[in-house]
């Protein structure tokens, strides 16, 4: 799924699974049934009863229709035998990701700057822009908070989920690298550094007011 630009948290068991639910915000779920210590169905009912919205993409070894019924009841959104074409897998995200379009907007634009939430396309004047999975979604959250101010530790917790320290300069690096695939050809920079805060992406920069 990297491949085609999401970036990816991976649960190796149902406990990992419900804990990572919890602590991140996701826009679509992929949940094989088959999950040691908690099974994918008590992680479905966990999901419908904490985010009825969140859209779930259900895996199983299981390609009977009374499956597929079953799994369908207990509220996914969409069901997948094994084995399957990651092609085909790709493409009932991007479906899913579509049809939660109600809930979430999915494609975003500030001023002549695009980006795609179901295609995981990037364009700026009509040109595209290839990032990976880490600048697309710290795009997406720059985007998505639009002339405003977004602190440094705002960022970190959205797209590192606690894994880094606000110190780190990893945040800059990868500022640096949007800057360059985003702004490096062009006359007006949408992105912002905003001195003592953070960044903030289209409008014009703010000075800091002084006492």
């Amino acid at each position: 799924m990297e491949l085609d630009q999401y970036l990816v948290d991976v649960a190796l068991d149902g406990k990992q699974a419900q804990l990572l639910l919890t602590e991140a915000e996701f826009d679509l779920v992929i949940l094989d049934l088959m999950l040691p210590i908690i099974n994918g169905y008590q992680v479905l009912s966990g999901i419908r009863t904490q985010r009825s919205s969140l859209p779930v993409l259900v895996l199983s070894g299981r390609a009977t229709v009374e499956e597929r019924v079953k799994v369908l009841d207990h509220g996914a959104d969409d069901y997948l035998a094994k084995p399957f074409s990651f092609t085909e897998l790709s493409a009932r995200v991007r479906a899913l990701l579509r049809r939660s379009a109600d809930r979430v907007e999915i494609v975003l634009r500030v001023e002549d700057l695009e980006l795609d939430r179901a295609e995981r396309a990037v364009r700026r004047a009509g040109r595209r822009i290839d990032l990976t999975p880490r600048e697309f979604a710290l795009l997406e959250y720059l985007m998505r908070n639009a002339g405003q101010r977004v602190t440094r530790s705002m960022i970190i917790k959205h797209i590192w989920e606690f894994s880094l320290d606000t110190t780190t300069n990893v945040l800059d690096v990868y500022i640096n690298y949007l800057r360059y695939k985003v702004d490096q050809d062009f006359e007006k920079k949408l992105i912002h550094t905003i001195r003592g805060v953070g960044y903030q992406l289209g409008g014009e920069e703010k000075p800091e007011a002084t006492a």
